[in-house]
């Protein structure tokens, strides 16, 4: 059986760790790295974003497994690739070059997350409006929030929207640091990027990247006559 090739394994299985605490049932593709010796784990996270996290290690190649597995075979010290299960693996990723947006302060997006997390115990204890809400329907009202819009340098460049879903992906996977802060060395700022329809958040520890949904029009279809 191939090896899964991972070098540091407790970088990997902190990733892994609080992949599987979100979804229990996730699998994570491991694929090359941008530079040599280095694989990028990729997850879709339960509200819709997908999760990159770069580690030491030259991997199987492009592999998807079970999180939960992968996790369990780092947890015990074996070399081990936990069965394949690629067909599980459905979603599109975002190209492999994109272009910078803006710069924002580690410290903005997590005093943003918690403000969502505020209202969400509020909203469920409270309601809104004084009407009773569901836990579900204000969390994903909350998600489809935009709490920051960037506008381009460039005149010709159009708006870049930062939804709550992905400013939950770099807090809730620890990229953003231990403390919420950024990195050691006061590299504390998140990059805004957009690739196409891509729109990521590159954190000093990961990235969360989501895709607009392309806008689709219905019409009728004229009855036909067979034969």
């Amino acid at each position: 059986m191939t090896g899964h090739g991972l070098v540091d394994v407790a970088d990997a299985g902190a990733f892994l760790a609080r992949l599987v605490r979100l979804d229990p049932a996730a699998v994570v593709r491991l694929r090359p790295g941008a530079a040599p010796a280095r694989t990028a784990l990729w997850a879709r996270l339960p509200w819709g974003v997908l999760v990159v996290r770069t580690v030491a290690g030259d991997g199987p190649g492009d592999v998807t497994v079970a999180a939960g597995e992968l996790l369990a075979e780092l947890a015990a010290g074996g070399p081990a690739l936990p069965a394949r299960r690629d067909a599980q693996w459905r979603w599109p990723l975002p190209p492999g070059t994109s272009r910078r947006v803006e710069n924002l302060p580690a410290v903005q997006l997590r005093r943003i997350a918690e403000a969502a997390a505020g209202a969400l115990r509020d909203a469920t204890a409270h309601g809104v409006a004084g009407r009773a809400v569901g836990q579900r329907a204000v969390r994903d009202a909350l998600l489809d929030h935009v709490p920051v819009v960037v506008t381009p340098d460039d005149p010709s460049g159009a708006p870049v929207e930062v939804s709550q879903r992905l400013v939950q992906g770099v807090v809730r996977m620890g990229f953003l640091g231990p403390d919420g802060a950024g990195a050691p060395g006061g590299v504390g700022d998140v990059q805004v990027r957009a690739a196409g329809r891509w729109v990521g958040l590159v954190g000093p520890y990961g990235a969360a990247w989501s895709q607009k949904a392309t806008d689709l029009v219905v019409r009728p279809v004229p009855t036909h006559t067979f034969g």
